[in-house]
């Protein structure tokens, strides 16, 4: 997974999220998802896509897109 593909996933997910946002040092919320309903959309479509449940609690614990990026990467994502 690229993090072009993580970008897709998010601004799909998150229509009132811009693309040029969506950054490695973008922080989650409340730059990218608004608040917490923005973080479970996200979650949903994380494992929609990519086949991995990440708990909504765990990715409350990411600060910024890169964090959830390097946690998918090392998920094998």
């Amino acid at each position: 997974m690229s993090f072009e593909d993580l970008k897709e996933i998010i601004t799909a997910a998150l229509p009132n999220c811009n693309a040029d946002q969506v950054v490695p040092e973008a922080m989650l919320v409340p730059e990218v998802c608004a608040d917490s309903l923005d973080t479970v959309e996200l979650s949903m479509a994380l494992e929609e896509k990519l086949g991995l449940n990440v708990p909504d609690d765990l990715l409350a614990t990411f600060a910024t897109v890169g964090d959830l990026y390097a946690y998918l990467k090392k998920q094998n994502a």
